[in-house]
Parts: structure tokens; C-alpha cells; sequence
């Protein structure tokens, strides 16, 4: 209960003291919000000057025919000259649009489900699983790098370890990443090969399915399959969407493999020209960045859409342990 003062007595009551703002509480507030700012600092410039401000200045370049050389004070503005060109006048523009999707439509799905064939496996507890489970994990630790894409090659040209193990069972092998039909295949199968990080977030969504929902379905008469089908990819469905989204990004941006194999110039006969290679070689060897920066927007907008795409069919078939989708 508040007291009151006493007649005769001035001053505030004992409540009224204790709801009176704290001389210095407003100073706190901005003190705190400024030394936010500060360990904010090293990220916000990183921010702006590696990322915001090149955007904005590629989509300036994009409409002019910038080519490195030319200051860019003097570049010649040249407005939708450099898309106009982009569909109707490149055909090796298109090629490599046709290239990229044929790479993302089948490494992406067959990688996928190779992860979550060997996540099946990995899942039982049964002696020297962790141990497989890192070698399995092991080549995504390489992630794109040049040195794993010149192993890759070696062992798939004319002479490499994969034409050695045909022959031990006398077949003729060929120069796979020379000859212009297994070219891509060859890079599909390298994507493919490092599955080990879709394959870690598999396990740890198989981890989160309750086993009651396993000894239901078996009380029900369900077996193997029907179980897989009707309880774990229901319940896998977000990680599913999840990995999904994240490889086919990472399925389109393929670049440092096209780049090795074909020595920068999307061969043989332009059968691994990879959109990013293309991009690379129509803005640092053709030097016309400002083509390659219309290529760029273009690819960044295609991106968003695709990945609108996923989040608005997502609802009608990612289920999550609440009910809701």
C-alpha cells in the first residue's frame, strides 16, 4: 500500500519516488545502443563495402559497355543494349542457360537422394558408424576447391584411375572429360560425389522422428517401405525443403570445376559452359563487364524466382510436427 505524506509535509509519496524515471536510465539506453553498434561495426562495413555497394555499382555497369580498361568516369552509357543482346543476339548465352539447368536438374535431385540413402544407413547404431560417417562427410569438406577439380580430372581422362579399373574387367575406357557427351556427366558425378553435408542434416532429421510413430505404423501392418513413405519423408519434409533450397542454389553457381576441367573456356565444344563461366569469361577475358553485370542481375533475379518458387509450392507438401505446413 503507498504511503502518503504527512500533513504539512512536502514531497513526493513512496510511490511516486519509486516510478520516477532513474536520472541516467535514457544515458544507459543510448550508451548501450552505441556500443551495439560498434561490435556491429566490422560486419556493417563488410556489408556495404563488399556487398551492397559493388551490387548497386554491377547494376549500373550492366547498363553501360564498361570493359575494365575504361575509367569509369568515361563509360558509355548504352541503357537495355546489353540485355537486348543477352536473348536475342548470343546464342552461346542460351547454351549456357540449356548447360546449367541440364547440370542442376539431375545433380541436385541424384544428390539428394544419395544423401538420404546413405543417412538411411548411417542412422543404426551398429560398430564403426562414426567412422563412416566421417569418411562420407569427408569430400565436402573440400567443398569447390580447384585442387579436389584437378584430382577429378586427372582420374577420369585417358589415362586416369577410373580407365584402369575398367580395364581390369576388359572394357576400353575413354577420355571422359575430353569427349563432349560425358563431359558434364563427369562434373554431375563430382557434385553428386560430395553429398556429405545434405547427408549430415538428413541424419539429424532422422534423429528428430519419434520412434512411436515407427511402432504405430508396424502395429498398423506397415512394413519397410510403407513406413519410409507414409512416416519418414512426411516427417523429413522440412529438411527435405531445406537442403533442397540450399543445393539447387549451389547447383546453379557451379563454376570451379567447369573452370578446371575446360581451362576456363567451357569446353569441349562449349559442353561444360556453366552460366558463372560464361559470366567469367564475358566480363575477365572478353573484357565486357558490362555484359557480364547484366548477366549477373539476370542470374541473381532467376535465382530469387526459383527459390519463390520452392517457399510458395512448399506449403502443399512440407509437413511440420505441429500439423501446420
Amino acid at each position: 500500500m503507498a504511503l502518503t505524506t504527512a500533513p504539512g509535509r512536502t514531497g513526493p509519496t513512496r510511490s511516486a519516488r519509486s516510478h520516477a524515471p532513474r536520472r541516467g536510465a535514457g544515458r544507459d539506453r543510448h550508451g548501450e545502443g552505441l556500443a551495439g553498434y560498434v561490435f556491429l561495426s566490422p560486419w556493417l562495413i563488410g556489408l556495404m563495402g563488399v556487398t551492397a555497394i559493388p551490387m548497386l555499382l554491377s547494376l549500373y555497369l550492366s547498363f553501360t559497355n564498361y570493359d575494365i580498361l575504361t575509367p569509369l568516369s568515361e563509360v558509355e552509357w548504352v541503357g537495355l543494349a546489353n540485355y537486348e543482346r543477352m536473348f536475342t543476339a548470343d546464342p552461346s548465352y542460351w547454351h549456357a542457360v540449356q548447360v546449367t539447368l541440364t547440370f542442376a536438374l539431375v545433380a541436385v535431385p541424384v544428390k539428394l537422394a544419395a544423401a538420404l540413402g546413405v543417412a538411411l544407413l548411417l542412422n543404426r547404431a551398429w560398430r564403426g558408424v562414426g567412422l563412416f560417417r566421417s569418411l562420407f562427410y569427408l569430400p565436402s569438406l573440400l567443398g569447390g576447391s580447384v585442387a579436389l577439380a584437378i584430382v577429378w580430372v586427372n582420374m577420369f581422362n585417358r589415362d586416369g584411375a577410373f580407365n584402369s579399373f575398367l580395364a581390369l574387367f576388359g572394357i576400353e575406357g575413354l577420355p571422359w572429360v575430353n569427349d563432349p557427351e560425358w563431359a558434364l556427366e563427369t562434373l554431375m558425378l563430382l557434385a553428386i560425389w560430395q553429398f556429405g553435408a545434405p547427408m549430415v542434416i538428413f541424419l539429424a532429421g532422422l534423429k528428430q522422428v519419434p520412434s512411436e510413430l515407427y511402432e504405430a505404423a508396424s502395429v498398423d501392418g506397415a512394413g519397410r517401405f510403407s513406413q519410409f513413405w507414409h512416416v519418414t519423408l512426411p516427417m523429413l519434409s522440412p529438411v527435405i525443403f531445406f537442403n533442397l533450397v540450399l543445393e539447387t542454389i549451389n547447383g546453379f553457381q557451379g563454376f570451379t570445376a567447369a573452370f578446371v576441367l575446360s581451362n576456363g573456356t567451357g569446353g569441349p565444344v562449349d559442353s561444360t559452359l556453366m552460366y558463372t563461366l560464361k559470366l567469367y569469361i564475358s566480363g575477365f577475358t572478353d573484357l565486357e563487364m558490362g555484359y557480364a553485370s547484366a548477366m549477373a542481375w539476370v542470374f541473381l533475379i532467376a535465382i530469387a524466382l526459383i527459390t519463390t518458387v520452392f517457399f510458395s509450392t512448399g506449403r502443399f507438401w512440407v509437413h511440420y510436427s505441429d500439423g501446420e505446413r
